[in-house]
């Protein structure tokens, strides 16, 4: 840390740093943070996407989460099928609904995590950049927001193109086919 050396200077009376909510903390406060950090799920980058099937109302959800524990770095690969869906948006909430819930089974809490999806609705809407005036969409909103805000989820939107979220659609697609996927690899 920068901020040893210039303790080491002794030209310093006292050292404050401030976090991205201006939370203050001592400089031994903040290294004890980061040791405790680094046992924790963090640095998360999370995919997610909803396949939808009209016929028969069947969606399959994918979600892919990155992210960093103990110095190593992994990937979770989910999916999951659900019944009586009546819209691929409405598919894309339920899959960004289950990335939430795989992140609180992982432990993730009070931290950043950047979201990513190829659903300009979904992104937009959780943004606040786009209104929702659908009742059933905005129950999912609702839904997510409180899971976040219970988890101290401080989320980034990031839309992304179709082919930058192959993974995620790829495992809504086994969803839809009955293959169900769980894993969890270092990469």
């Amino acid at each position: 840390m920068i901020v040893g050396d210039l303790e080491k200077t002794g030209r310093t009376k006292e050292i404050f740093l401030l976090d991205e909510q201006q939370q203050k903390w001592t400089v031994k406060e903040a290294k004890k943070l980061l040791q405790e950090v680094q046992t924790e799920p963090h640095d998360i980058v999370a995919y997610f996407d909803g396949g939808y099937e009209h016929d028969t109302l069947l969606a399959g959800l994918g979600v892919v989460i990155y992210f960093k524990q103990n110095n190593n770095s992994y990937r979770i690969r989910r999916n999951s099928r659900l019944q009586e869906i009546e819209s691929n948006n409405e598919a894309e909430y339920a899959a960004f609904y289950y990335l939430i819930q795989v992140l609180e089974e992982l432990g993730v809490h009070h931290i950043p995590v950047t979201f990513r999806g190829d659903s300009q609705v979904v992104l937009n809407q959780l943004a606040g950049e786009w209104p929702c005036f659908e009742e059933e969409f905005n129950r999912y909103l609702d839904r997510i927001e409180d899971k976040m805000q219970e988890l101290g989820i401080r989320p980034v939107y990031e839309p992304i193109s179709r082919k930058e979220n192959e993974e995620a659609d790829q495992l809504a697609t086994q969803a839809l086919q009955g293959i169900p996927i769980a894993s969890r690899k270092q990469v």
